[in-house]
């Protein structure tokens, strides 16, 4: 019986080094915003990516006034959304939006038609120009008014090498690199961080642009704060690859070991 427990202990020991010997990351490629050479500790803020409106964004346009049966006209998105959440068995989160997010989309033209004021211009203007525009409008219409106009479908997507790779809708239109990979469940440590992939769609054209994360030139870089639909893609390391390879090149020898000790194993 002892023989059988010590057998089966090399067993797993002998597994357990092969893991072990399949890989090795140091802790200084896997350390972020790491200083380089005499680099100061303060760094100046970058500015901070203020949205515009484009043609297929799906805005919400919430108004209130002094007249609340008056304002309820200009808001018939509100009861809809009020009754699919309330029809919703489950409560969604800020990253897992409704089915159908109720809005108006902006068209081709840059348009969103509204009730009573009609069609408004709104494209290249900030959610805070727009809506101002359309406080004015409804100053014909409603007694001291006020508008908040967000858009529905400031989304990104992370892929690659991150522990939850998913498709991310931001309630507040404002994110930055490190916080949606935080939303991904961070860098597994097969991860490139040294070489991080932002695909972007800017001036009519898809862009491949790379960060690396270990420096803390990040701070300063364009690509810092994301914008809606870029892509961020964490490229798996060469350790990742060294490590399936060595599996696979252990792998037989480690099932004759095992069937090996199944034999002595068993003769006792």
């Amino acid at each position: 019986m002892k023989v059988r427990v010590l057998v089966l202990r090399g067993c797993f020991w002998f597994i357990g080094l092969c893991v072990s010997l399949s890989s090795c990351i140091s802790s200084k490629e896997l350390a972020l915003y790491q200083k380089s050479g005499q680099g100061t500790d303060t760094l100046a803020l970058v500015q901070r990516y203020i949205p515009t409106i484009k043609p297929g964004d799906v805005l919400s346009v919430q108004v209130s006034s002094l007249s609340p049966e008056a304002t309820a006209f200009f808001n018939p998105y509100a009861a809809i959304a009020m009754a699919e959440r309330a029809g919703s068995p489950t409560m969604n989160t800020p990253t897992t939006p409704l089915p159908y997010t109720p809005g108006y989309l902006v068209n081709e033209d840059g348009q969103i038609e509204l009730p009573l004021i009609g069609k408004q211009t709104v494209q290249g203007l900030t959610n805070t120009q727009a809506s101002a525009q359309i406080k004015q409008k409804l100053l014909d219409y409603l007694k001291e008014p006020t508008v908040n106009v967000r858009n529905l479908n400031f989304q990104i997507s992370v892929s690659g090498e991150v522990a939850k790779p998913s498709l991310f809708s931001i309630p507040n239109e404002q994110i930055s690199l490190p916080a949606a990979l935080g939303l991904a469940g961070d860098i597994t440590i097969f991860g490139r961080r040294d070489n991080v992939l932002i695909i972007r769609e800017e001036n009519g054209q898809r862009t491949f642009n790379r960060v690396d994360l270990t420096k803390r030139d990040l701070f300063k870089s364009p690509y810092y704060y994301l914008r809606p639909n870029d892509i961020v893609y964490v490229e798996p390391g060469k350790y990742r690859v060294a490590s399936a390879d060595r599996i696979y090149q252990l792998l037989p020898i480690i099932v004759s070991s095992l069937s090996f000790i199944a034999i002595i194993v068993s003769r006792f």
